[in-house]
């Protein structure tokens, strides 16, 4: 049961920020193109645009299209000649955060140029599309951007995939070359990745003429295989690389990236982002929602292979000149404090993270972040799983002192958003359980329990690439279909209860998954859990749960029997599970999403399908 009332953090200036966002909120809907227009400004135009949104194709919606840019120049070109040249942009800790790395505005952008120079040197040219399997580093970022740099299009393959995977990847991107490592690390060990590129090319990926592997360890060889592939050392690229490059101009719809969605369900979809709207949608979102300030420190506890490292790692904060942590591995290695660590020894002031994370640290007890002096944390946020209110609860009592120093709030965002688009922002009330209101310049609504953006943006994806037909399907009457089931509340508060395959039907009742999760997580011996449906002849569908106690919690004697009485209270008979298992964890995807799926699979005793993305 919740056992803490909900009493709102209000900061110093709460009204005075929540004013200025309403007014934004009225001047977006009232002209949306001249708001979008304004918000152009924050980018560098080469050539500027005279047209802010072209639909007369719709849903292929253009914008700013007759401008040109590049998005690295407003990225780090401007402020590498400017007065932010001797500005930390990025603080890279290694796993064990032995190793900590500053690079400035000035040092980045020698390192994009050489990246650049190296992805030419292996004939890397406009349009043409390069996969990187690399670990969460700095090498990674600099590669990212050198794709940009030159026009050509990155698709980042999160490093520990499995070999079919990058191979689906690989083709469906018609990449041609590919950049890797020789390792990355995960708890201490090192996973190999160069072995899983050579699997993936024996088995086709024939579009791909070059590989360069990057050497952590000096005794890695290079691979000689008689493909009619070229291997080069990517090192060895780099050291003979110029500190400077040109930049190709191109036009503001110009392809950016492929990003492949994490397949959870179904098969993965390349997800197309262009240089200008999404240049301009993100770096808004990330002044608008997370405010950090010119000398504030931001960590973005995510992976480059998912969207929020794109967005909110490399492309946004960049964009708006700040300083960005982030770090290579797992969140519970060298220990299960290293996360309290990271953030009182380098005075970290707003957090990107997952809910689950949230709970991994709920499930030790208070004791370890009371060990550490928190206070420079004054906004934690989180998105991509629900934040159960229990553990929204624990965040704002424990990690930001009740409220004294700092707040929690929840935002709702896709691979295909590009940025948040359903928040809480600073200042504006925050409802446990709730993602929030809509941003900004975005207009959402629910139709039969699923969750609608009725108009189009800027940082909204272009197509799937290579599929047109299943982009189109996602549009309907009402506007983009998410896929997400969600509920609207009086205030206009927003809550997404799950995916749409994640609801159930239970004897002719729809419950979502997540709301049977949130209701266990309130038990005060639950850290995580699952919940899920499988066949039954009378309900048609019957609940089953899985859940993980906290750290030193004794299972009860009957847990179906125990918890079910726990969610029968909380939700009501109908949601009553049929089934409680106790498990030391739960299948996730690597960005920390419960792979229920897999659950499902494994209780029918069906084919597990792709876990590629399983963190294991």
């Amino acid at each position: 049961m919740q056992t803490e009332p909900y009493v709102p953090f209000v900061s110093p200036n709460a009204a005075a920020l929540r004013d200025d966002f309403d007014r934004e909120c009225a001047a977006a809907a009232t002209d949306p193109l001249a708001f979008w227009r304004t918000q152009a400004e924050v980018l560098d135009w080469a050539e500027p645009f005279s047209r802010v949104l072209d639909e007369s194709n719709a849903p292929f919606y253009r914008w700013y299209d007759d401008g040109k840019l590049n998005i690295v120049a407003s990225a780090v070109d401007r402020h590498a000649n400017g007065a932010l040249r001797n500005k930390v942009a990025y603080i890279w800790l290694s796993e064990d955060c032995r190793t900590r790395i500053e690079v400035t505005y000035g040092e980045l952008a020698a390192r994009v140029a050489r990246a650049a120079n190296a992805l030419r040197s292996m004939g890397v040219k406009r349009g043409d599309a390069v996969v990187l399997y690399l670990p969460l580093t700095l090498e990674a970022v600099a590669a990212m951007l050198a794709c940009a740099r030159l026009g050509a299009v990155h698709s980042v393959v999160y490093a520990g995939l499995a070999a079919s995977s990058l191979q689906a990847r690989v083709e469906d991107a018609k990449a041609t070359v590919i950049v890797t490592a020789d390792y990355t690390y995960r708890r201490g060990k090192p996973i190999a990745l160069a072995p899983t590129v050579e699997q993936a090319l024996a088995a086709g990926c024939h579009t791909v003429g070059h590989v360069a592997v990057w050497r952590r360890r000096s005794e890695t060889a290079i691979p000689a295989v008689a493909d009619g592939r070229k291997r080069s050392d990517w090192g060895e690229l780099l050291e003979a690389a110029a500190a400077e490059a040109p930049i190709e101009i191109v036009e503001a719809e110009h392809p950016l990236f492929i990003l492949y969605t994490s397949g959870t369900t179904g098969k993965p979809k390349g997800v197309l982002h262009v240089h200008g709207g999404y240049g301009v949608g993100i770096s808004y979102l990330m002044r608008r929602y997370w405010g950090v300030r010119d000398n504030e420190v931001f960590w973005c506890a995510s992976d480059i292979g998912w969207i929020v490292g794109h967005s909110y790692i490399v492309y946004a904060p960049l964009i708006c000149g700040l300083t960005t942590i982030f770090r290579e591995g797992a969140p519970d290695y060298p220990d299960t404090a290293v996360i309290y660590d990271i953030i009182e020894r380098e005075r970290v002031n707003v957090i990107f993270t997952a809910p689950t994370t949230v709970r991994f640290l709920m499930k030790f007890g208070d004791e370890p972040a009371k060990a550490r002096d928190l206070r420079s944390l004054r906004w934690l946020t989180c998105a991509g799983e629900p934040l159960n209110p229990e553990a929204y609860h624990w965040a704002r009592r424990v990690l930001c002192g009740d409220g004294t120093w700092g707040n929690v709030a929840e935002n709702w965002w896709q691979t295909e958003t590009g940025g948040p688009q359903l928040g809480a922002p600073p200042g504006y009330p925050v409802k446990p359980g709730a993602v929030g209101v809509p941003m900004p310049g975005i207009s959402a609504t629910v139709v039969d329990e699923e969750l609608y953006l009725t108009r189009p943006f800027p940082h909204l994806f272009r197509t799937v690439y290579g599929d047109d037909t299943r982009f189109k399907a996602a549009w309907t009457e009402h506007g983009y279909r998410t896929g997400d089931a969600a509920l609207r509340d009086a205030d206009g508060y927003f809550r997404v209860v799950g995916r749409i395959d994640d609801v159930m039907n239970i004897a002719g009742h729809r419950i979502g998954s997540a709301e049977v999760e949130h209701a266990l997580v309130e038990h005060p011996l639950v850290a995580e859990a699952a919940a899920f449906g499988l066949p039954d002849e009378l309900k048609g569908e019957r609940l089953v749960c899985h859940v993980v106690l906290r750290a030193g919690a004794q299972p009860p004697v009957d847990p179906t029997a125990f918890f079910g009485e726990h969610v029968r209270i909380t939700m009501g008979a109908i949601a009553t599970p049929s089934e409680v298992h106790v498990v030391a964890t739960l299948p996730k995807t690597r960005s920390g999403k419960i792979m229920r799926r897999l659950l499902r699979a494994r209780a029918m005793g069906q084919p597990e399908g792709d876990i590629s993305t399983l963190d294991v």
